[in-house]
């Protein structure tokens, strides 16, 4: 059995969690396998043996990072499935927003926005596994929720993929931008709220459904 194979699930938390602190700290391009190593306290044979390289190591961590985040945006009380059910659409759509954006807005979520950008050209498999550990889980999950307030008759929802890209899209808007350029290196959770509460109400403005009942 080869080392890659023997590696256990605790040594592969162990790699993935120095590989957070080296990416997070030195960024993709000045990452290096050796430092990881050090870090993780393993050895560089353990680490290519497992990892065949920075790439792949990278998109093993975007995958980590992503699914713990967005079960954070998505896990909360206001979503579960008791809660999201028959919670007011408004206030899931208001938890949801404001989650998202500060997950965005995290430290890592900007490092790992800005470096899967920079890199896309060159490696447009990392840019994939970001999207579909993050943005495409978001949008899915979200979508299933919108359809399902749309059979309840809560919303009427014709297209739930398209709406939960446009509400991500509206949520972005202001904050999001600035911060990834480094425009604005701060913001208040106020102002997070403001943006949030537009989004929530310029969305929902054309997805209210008739009051008569749903018609699917």
């Amino acid at each position: 059995m080869s080392e890659a194979e023997s590696l256990s699930p605790e040594k592969r938390a162990q790699v993935l969690a120095g590989a957070t602190k080296v990416f997070a700290e030195d960024g993709y391009e000045g990452a290096s396998m050796s430092r990881i190593a050090l870090i993780a306290g393993v050895s560089k044979g353990t680490l290519y043996n497992h990892f065949a390289s920075k790439a792949e190591l990278f998109a093993a961590y975007v995958a980590q990072q992503c699914s713990a985040r967005l079960n954070q945006v998505f896990e909360a009380e206001d979503f579960s499935a008791q809660g999201g059910a028959t919670a007011d659409p408004a206030a899931v759509l208001r938890g949801i927003g404001t989650r998202m954006i500060e997950m965005m807005l995290s430290p890592t979520g900007l490092t790992i926005y800005r470096v899967v950008t920079s890199e896309a050209p060159k490696f447009p498999d990392l840019a994939r596994t970001f999207y579909d550990a993050g943005p495409a889980r978001a949008i899915r999950t979200l979508a299933d929720w919108l359809e399902r307030q749309s059979r309840a008759g809560r919303l009427d929802v014709p297209d739930p993929r398209f709406a939960a890209e446009q509400f991500f899209a509206l949520c972005q808007a202001r904050v999001c931008l600035r911060r990834v350029l480094h425009v604005d290196q701060t913001n208040s959770a106020e102002e997070i709220a403001r943006v949030v509460d537009a989004a929530v109400a310029m969305f929902l403005a054309g997805l209210r459904a008739d009051p008569a009942g749903p018609t699917r």
